[in-house]
């Protein structure tokens, strides 16, 4: 069987006094998922909009993910086919962040 789905992903990025703030929306074409994300310009470095944009964008999108992987856990669960023992590591380890 072959299937194609497409999904529309949107991210409103908004800056103000140093903090940039992002939001991640899928939509699937039945459900909606929003992910959020924050970047803050130390005061001491130079102010470069662009790098928080992809900083807070990325995180959002981290977000996302992380709740995509979770519902993606669930349903497995739900069919019997979960990870043994129940242990589900979600997103990266926060050092990568």
């Amino acid at each position: 069987m072959t299937r194609t789905l497409e999904w529309q992903v949107g991210v409103v990025l908004v800056e103000e006094d140093g903090t940039t703030r992002a939001r991640a929306v899928l939509d699937t074409g039945t459900t909606t998922y929003t992910g959020q994300g924050v970047a803050r310009c130390n005061p001491q470095d130079v102010d470069v909009p662009e790098i928080g944009d992809e900083l807070a964008a990325s995180r959002a999108m981290k977000d996302l993910a992380t709740q995509l992987m979770r519902v993606a856990n669930r349903d497995l669960e739900s069919v019997g086919a979960g990870p043994e023992g129940g242990l589900i590591p979600y997103g990266w380890p926060e050092a990568a962040t």
